[in-house]
């Protein structure tokens, strides 16, 4: 069965984040994917614009139309704005039961323009972070929820995605790309069962926008395909270092540019 998996986040006009990465992502990795966009961002590879966020009530609609008829497999929760938003979608993920829920505790783009309003940073942790299969943020979003300061290495890191599992997650993968540059990245994944280290070469690219939005779609859509998070985690970071040793090939806009979602295909 090709598994069916919704996203919940905002849009990206230039295509390379958000609910546009999103549903590569789900094609990349063979998910049949669908939406509903909590937020529209004028944007591209220079950084934001602009962002509008969508009325809680419709961002609502939007689920309910795809949740009621085609189902998910799996859900992603990206960037979503406002706590009435975060509200809203609490309440979706208890009316509609999913088996699989990634959080990906979107605050702050990449170039540094906030995209979750300061008020609402609470009610992701108290109200969306229970509900979530798996949590996955950087060092200073884990620094953000929990009001700590950001993990200066990779021993402060597991400590806090310990920390973020007592608070009600699943389970937690710390993504460890903010720490100083050495020859790997390291990512912790942390639950009930232990914590395992997942590590990559970096990739030499200045082209990485889109890499949070991307990992976390695609463990959501590989986890209906895999047995375990394990598994999940393993084969979505080495699929992300493809997309990233590739982003060279692409030619998009004058600034951070996007990670290549279909390198195995062009």
């Amino acid at each position: 069965m090709i598994p069916r998996v919704l996203t919940i986040a905002g849009s990206d006009s230039g295509g390379g984040a958000g609910i546009q990465a999103d549903l590569k992502t789900f094609c990349a990795l063979g998910a049949y994917g669908a939406s509903a966009i909590t937020a529209l961002t004028a944007q591209n590879t220079l950084g934001v614009q602009a962002v509008q966020a969508v009325d809680p009530a419709f961002v609502r609609a939007q689920c309910d139309s795809v949740l009621s008829d085609i189902g998910a497999d799996a859900v992603k929760c990206g960037m979503l704005a406002n706590a009435g938003i975060v509200r809203t979608i609490a309440r979706v993920l208890d009316d509609y039961a999913s088996r699989h829920v990634v959080l990906d505790t979107v605050m702050i783009a990449k170039g540094g323009h906030p995209l979750l309003d300061a008020d609402a940073v609470a009610a992701l942790r108290d109200e969306l972070l229970p509900r979530a299969s798996l949590i996955t943020p950087n060092l200073p979003e884990a620094a953000a929820l929990l009001g700590e300061a950001v993990a200066a290495d990779e021993e402060a890191m597991l400590r806090q995605g310990e920390r973020l599992l007592a608070l009600g997650a699943r389970a937690v993968l710390m993504k460890g790309g903010h720490l100083a540059l050495s020859a790997e990245s390291a990512d912790w994944l942390v639950s009930a069962e232990g914590a395992l280290r997942f590590a990559a070469p970096r990739v030499a690219t200045r082209h990485g926008h889109g890499t949070g939005c991307s990992l976390s779609a695609a463990l959501a859509a590989l986890r209906p395909q895999r047995d375990s998070w394990q598994e999940t985690v393993a084969d979505a970071k080495r699929w992300l270092s493809g997309a990233l040793a590739a982003a060279d090939r692409l030619d998009v806009g004058r600034g951070t540019g996007p990670v290549h979602h279909l390198y195995r295909w062009w």
